[in-house]
């Protein structure tokens, strides 16, 4: 059974945060992951498909889930 690496289940806890002005977020993926804002973005959007994902945190991953949604469907 797949499970969580240590990288996602800290991409799905700093996701948890929140972030008061722009460009903070940015610069603490850079500074607290040691990735790009666009690698980040890329890894959530894949991880929160993963059952893995749901259940180590599931309000969260319905959220991000639901958003992903909404933006879908304004295209």
């Amino acid at each position: 059974m797949p499970v969580l690496s240590e990288q996602d289940m800290r991409v799905l806890r700093f996701e948890r945060s929140t972030w008061r002005t722009v460009g903070a977020k940015e610069h603490a993926i850079a500074e607290m992951l040691g990735i790009s804002a666009t690698r980040y973005y890329q890894l959530l959007n894949e991880l929160i498909d993963t059952p893995e994902a749901l259940k180590f945190d599931p309000v969260l991953v319905k959220r991000l889930r639901a958003r992903r949604a909404r933006r879908q469907r304004m295209r």
